[in-house]
């Protein structure tokens, strides 16, 4: 990480020239588990929690909660160059490597097409979903009350995502493409991660983690 961005030019470089190694398509196997990753701060420190559950069963196998000092300052639209570091240091902790990640944040939904789903994904070279709670950018039409539903999310005449409705009388959520895997299949993975929740288990597991310290029930080798 010693070369990891500093400066706002910078990281512009680094969005610029990584954008164009996202794969939009599928370009996976068989998903046998995926982490879920939440990534915020704490003051100055870069916090990651990654929770690994198995597909489809969504049973947890593994965690860690990582803190890392945070290397970019806060500017929106930039936010993984500060949170990243702490999410890949989290991933090289993880005793059980997933073939798939779903994070808490965008993918390619995003002004400049490259959210925390998207750099986390081409920096790791694992197919990854943008799976988010709140709108950053672009429009879409009316999105109809009904477990599943779904609209496409525009922006600058692009589609850049879907608004989805994972639960009847809920608020949307927002999902995109990170790397290496189309939005049909991602709009189908996250689905088949809902419950009766808002929120996929998938995610839901990492937000309980990192948000409110609710430590999965895993059974680790050896207990």
């Amino acid at each position: 990480m010693n070369d990891w961005p500093t400066t706002l030019d910078q990281a512009q470089q680094v969005q610029q020239a990584l954008r164009n190694q996202v794969v939009t398509s599928d370009d996976f196997g068989t998903i046998r588990t995926i982490a879920g990753i939440d990534a915020g701060y704490e003051g100055d420190q870069a916090k990651a929690a990654v929770v690994v559950l198995a597909y489809p069963s969504l049973e947890p196998l593994d965690y860690v909660l990582t803190y890392r000092p945070a290397p970019f300052p806060y500017i929106p639209g930039f936010l993984s160059f500060r949170e990243a570091p702490a999410v890949l240091a989290a991933l090289s902790e993880i005793s059980i490597k997933p073939d798939m990640l779903m994070l808490d944040g965008q993918g390619i939904a995003h002004p400049r097409r490259f959210g925390i789903a998207a750099h986390v994904g081409v920096l790791t070279g694992l197919p990854s979903i943008g799976c988010a709670k709140s709108l950053l950018c672009g429009r879409h039409g009316e999105l109809p009350d009904e477990r599943g539903a779904s609209v496409p999310l525009i922006h600058r005449g692009e589609q850049i995502g879907a608004v989805l409705r994972s639960r009847v009388g809920v608020k949307p959520l927002f999902i995109s493409i990170g790397h290496r895997i189309g939005l049909a299949s991602a709009l189908g993975i996250v689905m088949a991660c809902v419950t009766k929740y808002r929120l996929p288990e998938i995610t839901r597991a990492a937000d309980g983690l990192a948000s409110h310290g609710r430590v999965p029930q895993v059974q680790r080798a050896g207990s």
